[in-house]
């Protein structure tokens, strides 16, 4: 995770960027009714967000606000590393672990041992933010082991799903 000082750039629309600091991010007041729409206070303000697209595991986002669309791309100090560093994964892969991509806690489990799966795939769902996340797979592959149960806390990084 980064530290305090590293900030996330946001690339909005392919147009704007800004960094936003880790605690600007923890000090969002964000509800959730559990449908995709969402409500947001932001200096006082409040805005009614609606879900369009949400892809964490890439940290792309779509969703709409006041009838506007935002697509919203968020990178933090290791991705800006790795791409400086050129050490981007390419191509399609069979995939062999499934990790959180942020803290959050375990709501549900919807894989089970030995299941096949393919890329985009919903197999797990993370609390993080007051939101639920759900996680999908980044590539096909057989669930070996599930290394977390429902209801547990996790870390970023933290191995979720073990595959074959």
């Amino acid at each position: 995770m980064p530290t305090k000082s590293e900030p996330f750039n946001l690339n909005v629309n392919g147009r704007f960027q800004f960094d936003l600091q880790p605690s600007e991010v923890q000090n969002l007041d964000l509800h959730s009714d559990g449908n995709g729409h969402h409500h947001i206070l932001i200096d006082g303000k409040a805005y009614h967000l609606d879900d369009i697209e949400l892809d964490y595991h890439n940290r792309h986002f779509i969703f709409r606000i006041g009838g506007n669309r935002y697509e919203v791309n968020i990178t933090d100090h290791y991705d800006r590393l790795v791409k400086q560093l050129g050490l981007q994964k390419g191509g399609h892969q069979k995939i062999n672990a499934v990790k959180a991509p942020m803290p959050g806690l375990v709501l549900n489990i919807l894989v089970e041992p030995g299941q096949d799966i393919q890329k985009g795939d919903a197999i797990i769902i993370l609390e993080a933010m007051k939101m639920e996340n759900v996680l999908k797979s980044a590539g096909d592959g057989r669930v070996k082991a599930i290394k977390v149960q429902k209801g547990q806390p996790v870390d970023k990084g933290q191995l979720l799903i073990e595959m074959e």
